[in-house]
Parts: C-alpha cells; structure tokens; sequence
C-alpha cells in the first residue's frame, strides 16, 4: 500500500511540475500579454494544485495535511482573482488583445500600444 501511495505522490509532483513547465514555455511562446498571462494563470493554478495534492498524498493524514488544505484553497481563489485584476487593469489602460491580421491586411493594435491618447 505505501507504493502504491509514493507512486501516485510521484505521478501528482510530476504532473504538476509538468504543468508550470508548460506555463513557463507559454509565457515565452505566446504573442500577447493577454494569451501569456492566460497561460501562466491557468498553469500556475494546477500545477500548484497537483504539487501540493502529491505533498499531501506523501504527508498522510496529519497536521502538514490541514496546512496543505488551507494553502491549496488559498492558492485556488487567489490565483484567478489576481490573474483577471491584473488583465482588467491592463484592459482598463488601453492595452488591446493582439489580433491575426485580416485578409485586407489591417490588423488589431498589437503589444504595448494604446488606442487612447
């Protein structure tokens, strides 16, 4: 039984390892501040949510469990609020999404440009 339980801690760390890695790459990759900050937000809160899932599956039922609980719900509202605070306010400065230009070669105002003047 504690195989079973190490190895399935081992598969969660990984998992969630994994996902931040994949944010991490996104944060590099993606065209935007919108798209990078989607990639991030969405990654950093399950991968966080993986890794202290398969800290609590190694810790067992203890008080290191209880803190996990209260860390991994704290992480679980703050992430996403703080993700859209932070697209709101750019949103609310002018900052535009970035767009793929049309057929007729126009295109959405890209990267760090205002419509506002």
């Amino acid at each position: 039984m504690e195989t079973a339980l190490d190895i399935l801690s081992w598969v969660l760390l990984l998992g969630g390892g994994a996902f931040v890695m994949i944010g991490g790459i996104g944060l590099l990759r993606l065209p935007d501040f919108y798209t990078r900050l989607h990639a991030a937000g969405m990654t950093d809160t399950l991968g966080a949510g993986l890794i202290i899932l398969g800290m609590m599956v190694e810790g067992g039922l203890s008080l290191v469990t209880v803190k996990l609980v209260l860390l991994g719900a704290l992480i679980f509202l703050t992430s996403p609020t703080a993700t859209h605070a932070i697209a709101n306010a750019a949103f609310t400065a002018g900052l535009e999404p970035w767009a793929r230009k049309d057929v007729g070669g126009t295109s959405n105002q890209g990267e760090g440009t205002s419509s506002k003047a």
